[in-house]
């Protein structure tokens, strides 16, 4: 049975969702990269933490588990962690459906602040802007192209989930795949 799990795909495609839907049926823990990536700030999500910090971490939390579920984005800065994968899901939604996704998660974190006027404003529109390009974006950022390179050099078996989903659909997939590894 598959025990090292990593979920990605872009902002708001489900894969925190997915990640936690999978450790309740598993039972295994269960790590997010924005925990590693982010140092944990009254504006969030605006000062990443060192690259080898994040790995040190990551790699403490990885190691110290036989069995977890990784759900987010690393590539480049998480690298060190491509030998400990024994399985990769790779989530990706219509943009429009994951950026209503994206709006509707900021409203529901962060409320007023992201309205015209509030304290967080723009750092929200700049961030579904920067959301917006991940399927036309380049190598530069993180993108499809990104994780499509990204994807092709692992050494492990990748699944594609490709549309919306309903969570268990998306579950039932994966217990199938992981059962049979």
């Amino acid at each position: 049975m598959t025990k090292r799990i990593h979920i990605l795909g872009a902002s708001g495609s489900g894969t925190t969702t997915l990640g936690l839907a999978l450790i309740e049926r598993l039972n295994y823990p269960h790590f997010d990269t924005d925990d590693y990536f982010w140092l944990p700030t009254d504006l969030p999500f605006t000062q990443k933490r060192d690259a080898p910090l994040r790995q040190k971490r990551l790699m403490g939390d990885l190691t110290a588990h036989d069995a977890w579920v990784l759900s987010g984005s690393l590539c480049g800065w998480g690298d060190v962690a491509i030998p400990l994968f024994e399985l990769v899901v790779y989530l990706r939604i219509p943009p429009a459906i994951r950026l209503e996704r994206l709006r509707q998660r900021e409203m529901a974190r962060y409320g007023e602040r992201i309205m015209p006027g509030g304290d967080m404003y723009e750092k929200s529109q700049a961030f579904l802007k920067w959301a917006a390009s991940y399927d036309e974006g380049g190598l530069d950022m993180r993108s499809r192209c990104l994780h499509e390179q990204w994807l092709s050099s692992l050494p492990c078996p990748v699944v594609r989930i490709e549309g919306e989903h309903a969570i268990e659909e998306e579950l039932d997939i994966l217990m199938r795949e992981i059962s049979f590894s």
